[in-house]
């Protein structure tokens, strides 16, 4: 997204800029790491209470991994649905380590302000820009996730329900490093392969066990197979994220797991693999093999309803003196759910920065205002 025609004004940034900026230091200040449920809470309280001020009527649905939270914003025709996250990647105690607030200039950073507490923000911002002009705005539908960083096992019902009804959707994840759009996201797997074996000693009897450590090896060269196979419609990424297993050196290993995740460009490959994965079988007579499905985010492959709303986004962000583009990412994300669902459908509307993850996060704060006028005024044309 071009960063100069239609940059907010110094008359702008000082009459919303302190707001923003305040209410982006509370956010990045309560550290909210996944599954940590009393963190959750306490965001998405400070959030609900923003979005009631800004007239929304707003529902908190707490779960074990914490509270998901849906405002509806009244305003004309079939709501437009926001969608974003408030779980971080970020332990507690980032913020006085490697990841401390700071803000230099247009830059702020700390732990997930770039994912994607700025986006939620920018959803904000917009609806409170149009405070009072319910007649003129589309309807707006929010919901924000408390388990996207891990896959959303627990909010995927809700992303479902929410996207009953609505014109389209919109996610504000990072845009690709030059402020595009993403429209299309691989598909996203969690997969958990576990082996149970018998302990022995491995020199008085290692015939007497079964090494779960050596079954789990033979497993993963399966794995390879099955993802790497040529026949295969598209390019499958498989990395192996964790291993663990055994108790020492002189011990045949009782048990071992891994934890791969996959990526899928398309639904034929994403279920060719999936279920050659499951129908995986023990090399060993003694050993037992379980595989489980973590998290599932299916392939999103852009469609013409998602290019089609990408098309009607660019054109309002043209008469903003603006250039909007869009294309597909590697990354999945909770978009890939609404997206497959046949909803019109694009992501990385979030501000740019960098550092997504990684001790260097960061956002720009006027990138945050521009992406809240664009969609205030896609809220009135759209």
């Amino acid at each position: 997204m071009n960063q100069t025609p239609g940059t907010p004004s110094a008359a702008d940034l000082e009459a919303d800029g302190p707001r923003l900026l305040e209410r982006l230091r509370r956010l990045v200040n309560l550290e909210t790491p996944s599954r940590d449920a009393e963190a959750s809470a306490r965001i998405n309280e400070l959030l609900a209470a923003w979005w009631r001020a800004a007239g929304a009527e707003v529902t908190l649905h707490v779960t074990p991994a914490g509270t998901h939270l849906v405002a509806e914003v009244p305003g004309r025709g079939e709501p437009l649905l926001l969608v974003g996250h408030s779980d971080t990647v970020w332990p507690v105690g980032s913020l006085d380590g490697e990841v401390p607030w700071l803000v230099d200039g247009d830059t702020v950073a700390g732990p997930g302000v770039f994912d994607m507490k700025s986006g939620l923000l920018v959803m904000l911002e917009a609806v409170d820009r149009l405070r009072g002009r319910e007649a003129q705005r589309r309807a707006v539908r929010v919901v924000v996730v408390c388990d996207e960083e891990i896959g959303s096992p627990e909010s995927r019902p809700l992303l479902e329900r929410c996207g009953q009804g609505v014109v389209a959707a919109i996610g504000f994840e990072s845009p690709h490093p030059d402020g595009a759009l993403k429209v299309g996201r691989r598909g996203s797997t969690r997969v958990r392969i576990a082996v149970t074996g018998k302990a022995a000693h491995a020199a008085l009897d290692p015939d007497g066990g079964v090494s779960a450590i050596d079954e789990l090896v033979d497993q993963l060269a399966a794995v390879r197979a099955i993802t790497g196979d040529p026949t295969l419609a598209s390019e499958v990424l498989c990395n192996s994220g964790t291993i663990q297993g055994g108790t020492r050196a002189n011990v045949v290993s009782a048990h071992a797991e891994a934890e791969l995740g996959l990526r899928f460009m398309d639904g034929p490959t994403e279920e060719r693999v999936l279920t050659a994965l499951r129908g995986l079988t023990p090399v060993r007579e003694r050993a037992q093999l379980e595989v489980e499905i973590l998290s599932h985010r299916p392939a999103w492959a852009p469609s013409a309803g998602d290019t089609a709303f990408a098309g009607t986004l660019s054109r309002v962000a043209a008469g903003l003196g603006l250039t909007l583009e869009g294309r597909p990412a590697a990354g999945a994300g909770d978009t890939n759910l609404v997206g497959s669902l046949g909803i019109p459908t694009v992501d990385g509307f979030g501000p740019v920065g960098a550092g997504a993850h990684a001790v260097t996060e960061r956002a720009s704060l006027a990138s945050m205002h521009q992406r809240a006028e664009l969609l205030a005024q896609v809220l009135l044309e759209f």
